[in-house]
């Protein structure tokens, strides 16, 4: 692959725009069939240009007239954001305070920065193989839940193009979801809660939620490898000590806590009496199961992070077993707590619930590694690599490698047919293949709706 140089960005931005860019299905994407009149022209489009000048409330009459200007100024970087109630563009025309978002999809980001605390081989800006799991069931569990249990069916994956991913939800009716619903909807996608200061960021008790179980069968498929081998987070004294933090010290169930404020008063009306309390060895109230000290001394015992989490993970399926036949044990769900703290999906709500809030359009450039914001293909996710994603620098020596050939075939060729032919010579052919069969299944969908909907006028 060609190595990206950011110094090139001038030359190779105006080749990407001209020849490569999928402008036909991103417009029909955007445009949402016609079917809501101005749609397309009331949409908000924001542009970095070099030397990071910032470009806000960019609109455009037609997805043709977008196109000439992303080939006009060639921006390092293209962000999308609502549906407006007037065109962006005039929005300095129009009377204070009736300038308003009116709808938009429904996103998600999902960066890599925000498990620093959970990820032992990289932090910061920086990825690798091992850590790259986390986005991948961050999709999976994020995706299952919108079809499932939100019931939605048009999701766009995207990868950002360095270090995470975003979510584009596009169905008709969740567009036009109010920032309240949009926050119900995270609020609900969100286990992982508390700031850097919070050392137990999940906290499960019974009953736990479908959503949690189906959550945790997912991550179960990772966690031995992620977890275990790939970040090795019980493999010495510092690193276990930090799991076994979000392990409680011992269980004291409710029944015992009731029968302990019995017991009180009994002993405190002995007292009351003269007596010096009543001596009650009904329950043994002080025996309780211990948990973290045992693990503590029996983990050095073990040979690696694999062993050591059979040992903890056991211990607490059987709470969980007492706990189904007779009190007083009570369940201790810590092994799903310590998989969904370090590997659950970390999303942010500020960018979900704003109508008005930007986010990184699909196929722009990420102007510090080059790469592409290319879609993601659910069916391929697990052999999805971010490394491997085409950068601009490798996509414009691709095409100069194809040769010239085309431009000898038809002279009289349209611009789109001959872009379409560039792409296909590129291997970023199969991301925008992934875009065009999103955009077309909407259309069949809008196509099947309008269908109903006139079947339905037909029978009255």
């Amino acid at each position: 692959m060609a190595r990206f140089e950011p110094a090139a960005l001038p030359e190779l931005l105006p080749v990407f725009y001209r020849r490569l860019f999928p402008h036909g299905a991103y417009g029909r994407w955007l445009g949402y069939g016609g079917v809501v009149k101005n749609y397309f022209q009331l949409r908000e489009f924001s542009f970095t240009l070099r030397d990071d000048v910032y470009l806000r409330f960019q609109s455009f009459g037609s997805p043709q007239e977008l196109e000439r200007e992303l080939q006009k100024i060639n921006p390092y970087k293209i962000d999308i954001g609502a549906v407006y109630s007037h065109r962006p563009n005039q929005h300095n025309t129009v009377h204070l305070g009736a300038f308003q978002p009116q709808e938009k999809e429904l996103v998600f980001d999902i960066d890599m920065t925000d498990y620093d605390d959970v990820r032992t081989c990289c932090s910061s800006a920086e990825i690798c193989s091992k850590c790259w799991t986390l986005m991948t069931i961050a999709v999976r569990i994020i995706d299952r839940a919108l079809v499932e249990d939100l019931g939605v069916k048009h999701r766009l994956w995207v990868y950002s193009g360095r270090r995470g991913v975003h979510c584009w939800v596009c169905d008709d009716a969740v567009r036009k979801w109010s920032p309240a619903l949009r926050a119900a909807a995270v609020e609900y996608l969100s286990v992982v809660k508390g700031g850097a200061e919070t050392v137990k960021k999940v906290n499960l008790s019974e009953p736990v939620h479908p959503f949690i179980r189906r959550s945790v069968n997912m991550v179960e498929k990772y966690f031995e490898a992620y977890a275990l081998v790939g970040q090795d987070i019980l493999g010495n004294p510092e690193s276990w000590d930090k799991v076994l933090a979000l392990v409680p010290e011992d269980i004291l169930p409710r029944v015992a806590l009731l029968c302990r404020s019995v017991l009180c008063c009994v002993w405190m009306e002995g007292l009351c009496r003269g007596g010096a309390g009543l001596t009650v060895s009904t329950i043994s109230l002080d025996h309780r199961p211990q948990h973290r000290e045992p693990l503590q001394s029996e983990f050095p015992k073990k040979r690696d992070s694999v062993q050591r989490w059979e040992l903890l993970r056991g211990r607490m399926e059987r709470t969980r077993a007492r706990s189904r036949g007779a009190p007083p044990s009570a369940p201790c769900f810590a092994d799903w707590e310590i998989m969904l703290q370090y590997c659950f999906p970390r999303l942010d709500i500020n960018v979900s619930k704003g109508v008005g809030h930007l986010l990184k359009s699909p196929f722009s450039v990420h102007p510090k590694t080059g790469r592409i914001s290319v879609p993601l293909d659910l069916q391929r996710l697990d052999q999805f690599d971010p490394f491997t994603v085409p950068t601009i620098s490798s996509l414009c020596h691709e095409l100069d490698a194809a040769g010239d050939d085309g431009e000898q075939e038809d002279s009289g060729e349209t611009e789109p047919k001959r872009r379409a032919r560039d792409y296909k010579k590129t291997s970023l052919a199969p991301y925008v293949r992934v875009f065009e069969q999103f955009v077309e299944e909407m259309e069949r969908a809008r196509r099947g709706e309008m269908l109903r909907r006139s079947d339905l006028q037909g029978d009255f």
